[in-house]
């Protein structure tokens, strides 16, 4: 077959579309087979079954779309199927970076690791908010960089089909403030707004008790539902050890090297930029300057 010059430049225009829809794809595939080899790495290292529940927007087609992700049934269902197949006294590791979700998702994975007899660690390397501190709250030990953040849990409530959430102690506290003058909508939601600050202390007490007391664990949940913050006020390491929650900075070198194969989409990414240094410097290692 002989191809004119037309023609060639029409088959190299039609090659250039595939490679262009092809290259996302193996791109994704190429950081799936990097996370796995790093994973694999730690639990030999550690002796960890490695569980990761990260949550970045990250090209997932070859049109480079972002979705944003957060703690949802599918995740739950994952997360618990790896801790059911986890053998019984194996420690597991979960590591962490989400801003939260659906409170049942969270609350099924909390109890799942909660029930897991072996050891269990939560480690925290940048953010776990929200759903993703009921998670953390399960472990018996909540590893944090010590920049990372944890945050309220305060439920919040769709205040209608289009409208935002809002706190659930916010409401309970305008229908309080406006009595019998409040519409009936208001005090339906309050309603709900009071069930709603009750199951979630509920939980946390469940999660909280046997590593400081019921009485302690119920202070700690109020604490963290009563809207005394708002819900992305960031808990702090140092505010963390405070509260009682069995907090450490042993974060693993591994893991922000993981971090780093969890991309953004490009077209979000900051404007940070430096230059790489030839050997990183991550917590726990002494650098060039520091004495021994």
């Amino acid at each position: 077959m002989v191809f004119d010059a037309t023609s060639l430049v029409w088959l190299l225009f039609w090659l250039l579309i595939l490679a262009s829809m092809l290259n996302p794809i193996l791109a994704v595939r190429r950081l799936q087979a990097a996370r796995l080899e790093l994973i694999r790495s730690m639990e030999k290292k550690y002796g960890w079954r490695v569980i990761t529940m990260i949550h970045r927007e990250e090209r997932v087609s070859f049109f480079g779309i972002p979705l944003r992700r957060f703690i949802d049934i599918d995740d739950s269902e994952a997360v618990i199927r790896a801790i059911r197949s986890t053998p019984p006294e194996k420690p597991i590791a979960l590591i962490l970076h989400t801003p939260g979700g659906l409170v049942l998702a969270a609350s099924q994975i909390a109890r799942a690791l909660k029930r897991h007899r072996g050891r269990k660690i939560v480690i925290v390397p940048h953010y776990a908010m929200s759903g993703g501190t009921l998670i953390a709250l399960a472990a018996d030990e909540i590893r944090m960089d010590p920049n990372a953040v944890l945050g309220p849990l305060d439920p919040q409530l769709s205040a209608g089909p289009t409208g935002p959430a809002v706190p659930a102690p916010s409401v309970v506290k305008v229908a309080r403030m406006k009595g019998k003058d409040a519409q009936d909508t208001t005090l339906i939601l309050a309603d709900v707004a009071e069930k709603a600050i009750e199951e979630m202390m509920e939980v946390i007490t469940e999660l909280l008790q046997d590593k400081m007391g019921v009485e302690k664990a119920r202070e700690t949940a109020v604490l963290l539902t009563e809207g005394r913050w708002t819900h992305d006020y960031p808990i702090t390491f140092e505010k963390a050890r405070e509260i009682g929650l069995p907090v450490s900075d042993e974060v693993p070198p591994e893991v922000y090297q993981l971090m780093e194969l969890y991309p953004q989409a490009p077209a979000n990414r900051p404007g940070v930029e430096y230059l790489p240094q030839p050997i990183p410097y991550l917590p726990g290692q002494k650098g060039a300057g520091d004495k021994a």
